[in-house]
C-alpha cells in the first residue's frame, strides 16, 4: 500500500480540493498519512492569491527533498493555483516530479504512472466543465463534524487585483442533486454541518432542461437534508448577494446567521479601479438589508490597504465604511501585486510598503476594537452551540461556534463534541466569547 501526504495552503476551497485529491488517490492504491516522512507521494496545495503564499511553498519544496533523500523513491507534487501559474518555473528547479492545475486532478493517476527521473509530468489544463460532482472527498478534518462542500469552481469577475480567474478558470455551477447526494451521504456519516463552497455563491446557477436552481433554491434543499444539519457558505460577492437569498437565511433555522461579505475598500473610486462592480452605497444598502432582516446575523469581510493609487482619503473612507458596519472580524492585507493580472498590467503599484504598511495598522486597530465591541455586545445572551471539541488553551474547557460564527468556549461538564449545547455569554475577549 503507498502513502500519500498532503499539505494544503490557502482557502477552504484548497481543502475541499485535497479532499477530492485523495479520493482520486485511493482508486491508485494509495492511502493518506500525515507523516511526510513515510509517505511515496508528497504534495503542496498551493493558493497564489498572495504573495508571501507563493514563497512558502518555495520554502517547501526543499523541506519536501530533504525528506527524498532519507527515503528515496519519494515523488514530490505541486497541486493548485501556484502549479497552474508557474508551471515553468517549477518544473526547471528540477526538483518537483509533478505539476498539476486545479481542473486536472483526475489526470493524477496517469501522470504518476509516467513519472520517471528524468520526466517529470504537468497538466494545467483548465476546464469549462469539471465540477468533481461524482467524486466523494476523503474528509480531511479531525473532529467529524464539519465538511466543506463544493459547489462550483471557477470565478467570472476578474477583479483587477486578483489571479483565480487565471488559475481556476471560467465559472461554472455543479448539478445540485450531487451537491444534495453528498450533504446526506455526510450527515448519514455522523457530521453537524455543511459549508457550501465557491469563488462567489450568490452567482450560483444550474440549468437543465426547464430546471433551474439559483443559490438562494440550493440553500433551501440542503437545508431541507435534516434540520440538525448547520449549513454554512462562503463567500459571498456583495454585488450579487440577493433579498431571496438574505429571506431565505432567515427562514430556514438551521441556516447559520452568517455572511463573509469581503468589501476590500471603502472608497467608491477604489471599488471602481479594483473592478468590484459596486460601490460603498450598494454596499451599505446589502448591510443594511441584511441587518433589517436578521438583526443578529454575523458579518464579516477582507480589506485590501494600499491598492494601487489609494490615496489617504481613500484609506479615510475605508476606515469610515469600517465604523459604520462594524465587522465581527476581517482578513486585512496589504496590496501584493500578482502577475498577470489587469492591476499589474495597467496600474502602478506606487503606495509605498510604509505606506501600506501604516495604513494596514490602522486597519487592524479599528478592527480590533470594533470585534472587542460586538463580541461584548453579545454578553448576557443565550446561543446554541455546536460543540468542536476542547478548547486548545485550557483542555478542561469546550468550543463552538454559534450560529453567527462566534467562538465560544465553556465548561466541558460532560458534554461531547458533535452535540449542540446552549450557552450563556458573561465575558469576552475580541475573538472569543466566554460562556457558561
Amino acid at each position: 500500500m503507498k502513502k500519500a501526504y498532503i499539505e494544503t495552503y490557502g482557502c477552504q476551497m484548497n481543502v475541499n480540493d485535497t479532499e477530492v485529491i485523495f479520493a482520486i488517490l485511493a482508486k491508485e492504491g494509495y492511502v493518506r498519512t500525515e507523516v511526510m516522512e513515510e509517505a511515496d507521494l508528497v504534495m503542496a496545495n498551493t493558493c497564489s492569491v498572495r504573495d508571501n503564499a507563493e514563497q512558502r511553498i518555495w520554502g517547501r519544496i526543499e523541506v519536501f527533498n530533504q525528506a527524498r533523500r532519507k527515503h528515496p523513491g519519494m515523488l514530490i507534487g505541486i497541486v493548485g493555483c501556484m502549479a497552474e501559474r508557474l508551471k515553468d518555473q517549477l518544473l526547471e528547479t528540477k526538483k518537483v516530479d509533478l505539476v498539476v492545475g486545479p481542473d486536472a486532478y483526475r489526470s493524477l493517476p496517469r501522470l504518476l504512472q509516467a513519472i520517471t527521473p528524468d520526466n517529470p509530468q504537468i497538466d494545467v489544463l483548465l476546464s469549462r466543465d469539471e465540477t468533481y460532482a461524482d467524486i466523494t472527498p476523503v474528509r480531511t478534518d479531525r473532529n467529524g463534524i464539519s465538511a466543506f462542500i463544493s459547489i462550483m469552481r471557477g470565478c467570472n469577475n476578474v477583479c483587477s487585483y486578483c489571479v483565480v480567474p487565471y488559475t481556476r478558470g471560467a465559472e461554472r455551477s455543479r448539478d445540485p442533486h450531487s451537491i444534495v447526494r453528498e450533504a446526506c451521504d455526510v450527515y448519514q456519516r455522523g457530521y453537524k454541518e455543511v459549508t457550501l463552497l465557491g469563488q462567489n455563491v450568490d452567482s450560483y446557477l444550474w440549468k437543465s432542461g426547464t430546471e433551474s436552481v439559483n443559490f438562494a433554491a440550493l440553500l433551501r434543499l440542503v437545508a431541507a437534508v435534516a434540520p440538525d444539519l448547520r449549513v454554512r457558505f462562503a463567500t459571498s460577492h456583495p454585488k450579487d448577494i440577493s433579498d431571496e437569498v438574505i429571506e431565505t437565511m432567515a427562514e430556514w433555522p438551521n441556516i447559520c446567521r452568517h455572511i463573509h461579505l469581503p468589501v476590500q475598500s471603502g472608497s467608491s473610486r477604489m471599488l471602481e479601479k479594483m473592478r468590484r462592480k459596486y460601490d460603498r452605497e450598494w454596499y451599505l444598502e446589502r448591510v443594511a438589508k441584511i441587518r433589517s432582516v436578521m438583526p443578529d446575523c454575523g458579518l464579516t469581510t477582507d480589506v485590501i490597504a494600499g491598492f494601487c493609487s489609494e490615496t489617504e482619503q481613500d484609506h479615510q473612507e475605508t476606515l469610515s465604511l469600517m465604523e459604520e458596519v462594524g465587522f465581527d472580524w476581517a482578513f486585512m492585507f496589504a496590496y501584493s501585486e500578482r502577475p498577470g493580472t489587469l492591476a499589474a498590467r495597467q496600474y502602478p503599484d506606487d503606495v509605498s510598503p510604509e505606506e501600506k504598511n501604516r495604513r494596514l495598522n490602522e486597519i487592524i486597530a479599528l478592527q480590533n476594537r470594533k470585534s472587542l465591541e460586538r463580541y461584548r455586545a453579545q454578553i448576557g445572551k443565550e446561543l446554541e452551540v455546536l460543540v468542536e471539541g476542547p478548547s486548545k488553551r485550557d483542555p478542561s474547557q469546550l468550543c463552538g461556534r454559534a450560529g453567527n460564527n462566534m467562538m465560544c468556549v465553556f465548561p466541558a461538564q460532560g458534554r461531547q463534541a458533535g452535540t449542540y449545547t446552549t450557552v450563556t455569554v458573561v465575558d469576552c475577549t475580541s475573538a472569543t466569547l466566554i460562556c457558561k
